[in-house]
């Protein structure tokens, strides 16, 4: 699909064209949503410059994801789509910024596109310069991480609730850590992938810095900059909800092996409570015809005094130690 931003009433307004439709006078942005051969044939003629395909923006490489080639800056970076659901992905986007055009290229359709096209349609104020255009863009990007960020940041905290203070007081042995673990995977899940999307845009912006010199206004550069710190600021607070998640997950485990440990601990004392009986019972269970026991008259209700003393004196044994 391609969509072309005009300049109108002080907004963007957006149009969906069709491969017969004509391109509109004055267009800033062009944005190619999971684009068509022919789309992005059409784009190259147009422009002038190559556009990159999919499995170009995939490279790892840097010098693949950003560079500059007939006048054109070629910026690909990762963005979070799908943050609110279980399976949160971190797709490639690439941005190309010509002279006076602002090109994205995109096979997701994450939540801070759908953001900005609806504040240019509303007639939210934007310069009618491409540059301006891909500063508000990646503006409402990075806000929108600090947000999944902040809400990550909340989640979390009640996991660590619900792992420290269980709610009403709940013994641990029933407490489903399993649920608590898999939310914790969700979460170090989410926080890795905010910690590769923000890496890309740190070098993004570091590479747009020295790309913008001489080509823009000094506003242009007072933004980037200011890009430069929301970003590190966000990848400072991903670090320290990383150690975070970290540190919940040793107390997890931790908590597992002291529930197991009182487990077997209690196994344990019972075995060796119920041994002494077993071996009176076991002795005076014999078949022998010659035993002293079994010609007095006592001898039935001694045995079984004798067992059950001999069960309870390993009890009162542990609980003086302060084993149970």
């Amino acid at each position: 699909m391609l969509k072309v931003y005009q300049q109108q009433n002080g907004g963007l307004r957006g149009t969906i064209l069709s491969n017969s439709d004509p391109v509109p006078p004055g267009a800033i942005w062009f944005d190619l949503f999971d684009p068509s051969t022919e789309e992005r044939l059409r784009i190259n003629a147009l422009l002038g410059v190559e556009m990159p395909t999919r499995a170009d923006m995939e490279e790892i490489e840097v010098s693949s994801r950003l560079y500059q080639e007939n006048d054109g800056i070629f910026l690909t970076a990762l963005i979070l789509s799908n943050a609110e659901t279980e399976t949160p992905m971190a797709d490639v986007v690439s941005f190309v910024l010509t002279h006076d055009k602002l090109i994205t290229i995109r096979y997701v359709d994450p939540q801070p596109f759908k953001t900005f096209a609806a504040r240019c349609e509303r007639g939210s104020s934007v310069a009618p310069r491409a540059d301006m255009v891909l500063m508000a863009l990646l503006d409402v990007i990075i806000d929108r991480m600090a947000d999944i960020l902040e809400r990550a940041g909340a989640e979390i905290e009640v996991v660590s609730r619900d792992i420290f203070q269980p709610a009403g007081g709940q013994p641990m042995q029933s407490r489903d850590f399993q649920t608590v673990l898999r939310r914790l995977g969700r979460k170090h899940d989410l926080m890795g992938k905010m910690r590769e999307s923000l890496l890309s845009f740190s070098r993004v912006l570091s590479f747009l810095t020295p790309a913008m010199e001489g080509k823009s206004n000094k506003d242009v550069r007072t933004h980037i900059k200011t890009l430069t710190r929301d970003v590190q600021s966000l990848q400072d607070h991903t670090s320290f909800l990383s150690g975070k998640l970290n540190y919940l997950l040793d107390a997890t485990l931790g908590l597992i092996n002291i529930d197991q440990n009182n487990i077997i601990k209690i196994m344990s004392v019972a075995a060796i409570v119920f041994l002494p009986p077993t071996l009176f019972a076991s002795i005076w269970g014999m078949n022998f015809h010659f035993m002293p026991e079994l010609s007095e008259e006592v001898g039935y209700p001694l045995a079984l005094v004798i067992i059950v003393i001999s069960g309870i004196l390993p009890y009162a044994w542990f609980k003086r130690r302060g084993w149970l």
